[in-house]
């Protein structure tokens, strides 16, 4: 993430899950990943839910989750599509939302906006928390950073854009949608964008697959922005930006820059290096 911000970019997206003792962490899967953590110990003797590899994470505590190594990249996951995007720095502990947001205050990046995503399946109800608690969590550490007012909240489970809508309607909110999770919705009907708009979003995120002429009038006709993902190939993210969408996510901020560089449009400055404290 530091080198993200070093580089320059619009916004960083973290994965956000909840844990057994309500503390909430970055992770991308709601199951703790064999592709990106190692067991290293128990957290005490006999503890029965070790090995944690492959537990949910909200069946295991802060404590039991900070034991694992998250900064290893194992040799056995060889077709891991993310390999070549991040750098193994072993011994690295899974961090809180709270830390990663002291660590952007501290690099005083206020140009940069966050997007936080809640990892939330209503399809899985035993692995996904209460999703309007979980967002007044994710919101209350947002508001203690002073973040509120630069975050956008996104989700596949709609359930999550509702609340934020209600709650905090100064916050943009990112409907995301996928092939694979489209029947999450049983209300969704023809109109996708329609019907996030309908769920309180204010942008309409869709997998790179799902974006077309059709859908981008549609997202028009509801007034909502179209927020693209994942794109990591330049003549796709131009393709993209041809049909019209707001933003592009991507795993290589660098072939973004080139791309934007190429079109004329207005880059991101670069934030940091980081000051030493008492600087």
């Amino acid at each position: 993430m530091s080198r993200t911000m070093e580089l320059g970019v619009h916004a960083l997206e973290l994965d956000v899950a909840l844990t057994a003792d309500r503390r909430l962490v970055l992770t991308h899967d709601l199951t703790v990943s064999a592709v990106t953590s190692a067991d290293r110990r128990p957290l005490r003797d006999g503890d029965p839910l070790y090995p944690y590899v492959g537990k949910p994470i909200n069946a295991l505590t802060l404590a039991q989750l900070r034991t694992l190594d998250v900064g290893v990249r194992l040799p056995r996951h060889p077709e891991d599509p993310f390999a070549l995007t991040q750098v193994p720095i072993p011994e690295t502990r899974m961090p809180t939302l709270g830390a990663v947001l002291g660590l952007v205050n501290a690099y005083d990046a206020e140009n940069v906006r966050l997007h936080v995503e809640l990892k939330s399946d209503p399809t899985r109800p035993e692995l996904t928390a209460d999703p309007e608690m979980f967002t007044d969590l994710v919101l209350d550490e947002l508001d203690r950073h002073r973040r509120l007012g630069d975050v956008a909240i996104l989700s596949f489970d709609w359930r999550v854009i509702r609340h934020a809508a209600r709650v905090a309607p100064g916050t943009r909110r990112f409907a995301l949608i996928e092939p694979d999770t489209l029947h999450w919705h049983d209300d969704l009907g023809p109109d996708v964008p329609a019907a996030a708009r309908a769920a309180g979003a204010t942008t309409l995120s869709p997998e790179h697959v799902m974006v077309d002429e059709k859908l981008m009038a549609e997202a028009a006709a509801a007034g909502l922005d179209v927020a693209v993902w994942t794109v990591n190939d330049a003549a796709l993210g131009a393709r993209m930006l041809d049909l019209g969408v707001a933003g592009i996510v991507t795993d290589y901020p660098d072939r973004m820059r080139e791309l934007w560089r190429e079109r004329g449009l207005e880059l991101p400055e670069p934030v940091g290096p980081l000051k030493p404290v008492g600087v």
